[in-house]
């Protein structure tokens, strides 16, 4: 939209919330949004504000609204409602934010990665995952490889599970340590560990006297699900073990982290389902117990993926490490192929 003064050239006005509405994406969508757009749009829904995302990103108040507004402009859409506390995002601002997090959260990693192959010389070893590194197999895993082979680099990616899949595909991520069975086309698996489930409680809560939890005891409570990957499979283990519609829980879903539902938890909000790893922090109002199937405890088995087709000598050495460790059934590599300096102790 322009508005013509004469003797002024033409200046572009502001698109206004009632408009998006009726207006289709921008053709020029695809080549005038960049990579700051999309940063400046997930640091405002971050913080709630555009004056506390400008100093999180280190820029100008006004050059995060403009970037905002452009995108806002080029899609056709009103990605944030303004009022006078700050911003807070539409629902179908919901919607783009949550793709937009994944772009920057992808090129970050990719960035990360080519850096930190550009600086090493004695190997190097990415690994990606989705499950807490706080504690349990898979830090000490990384900790006894770092004492073993400190001339070899480690690379670590947090990510989706999705964003984790497209990065072994495309040789950014070496290995995946993921828990359940993901559909990963053309790569090995390596079955490794297993963790129990546990239901996270608010510590004033009548199930928090017992030293065990059944699935059934879940019926009549309200289960929090945060934006973790593998908060879908618990979600998934919990209606099979609650099989009948009427004996499931109501479910909740909040696009936030382990942190914020563990305080909505200790709030009184509802209970949550975690694995042994994420329990490793302690966290103020909240019990954990284990989850229990008759007298069976509830466990999540995690396994390692990689592509046959990498070459890497630091991925050989890992999958050794870890075959030895967690005393899997046959070796998965060769150790007698490997370099001489890549080769576990005896």
């Amino acid at each position: 939209m322009f508005r013509c003064i004469l003797g002024q050239q033409p200046r572009l006005l502001k698109p206004t919330m009632h408009n998006f509405h009726r207006r289709r994406p921008s053709l020029q969508a695809s080549r005038a949004l960049e990579l700051r757009h999309l940063r400046s749009a997930v640091a405002a829904a971050d913080c709630g504000s555009f004056r506390q995302a400008a100093e999180v990103l280190r820029s100008q108040q006004s050059s995060v609204s403009r970037r905002i507004g452009e995108i806002e402009h080029h899609l056709g859409v009103a990605i944030f409602e303004r009022h006078s506390g700050g911003v807070r995002p539409t629902r179908t601002g919901r919607r783009i934010l949550r793709l937009a997090r994944m772009i920057v959260e992808e090129f970050d990693a990719l960035v990360a990665t080519a850096k930190s192959v550009q600086n090493r010389e004695g190997g190097h070893l990415s690994v990606g995952f989705c499950s807490s590194l706080s504690a349990g197999n898979l830090k000490n895993s990384l900790l006894e490889f770092k004492q073993r082979y400190p001339q070899i680099k480690i690379a670590t990616i947090e990510r989706s599970r999705t964003c984790l899949a497209a990065a072994l595909r495309n040789g950014v991520a070496d290995v995946l340590i993921l828990p359940g069975r993901p559909a990963l086309l053309d790569a090995k698996a390596l079955p490794l560990w297993s963790e129990r489930v546990l239901v996270a409680l608010p510590q004033d809560h009548v199930l928090s006297s017992r030293e065990t939890v059944n699935w059934v005891d879940l019926r009549e409570e309200t289960v929090l699900q945060g934006h973790f990957d593998h908060e879908t499979e618990l979600e998934d283990l919990l209606v099979a073990k609650l099989g009948s519609a009427g004996d499931r829980p109501k479910i909740e879903r909040h696009d936030v982290s382990r942190g914020s539902i563990n305080s909505l938890i200790s709030i009184g909000a509802g209970v949550g389902l975690v694995l042994e790893s994420d329990i490793a922090a302690n966290f103020a109002g909240v019990t954990y117990r284990e989850l229990r199937d008759n007298i069976e405890p509830s466990r999540f088995y995690f396994s390692a993926y990689w592509r046959a087709e990498n070459e890497n000598p630091g991925l050989a050495v890992f999958l050794q490490l870890v075959s030895e460790r967690h005393h899997c059934v046959g070796s998965v590599v060769d150790a007698s192929r490997l370099p001489k300096h890549c080769r576990l102790p005896r």
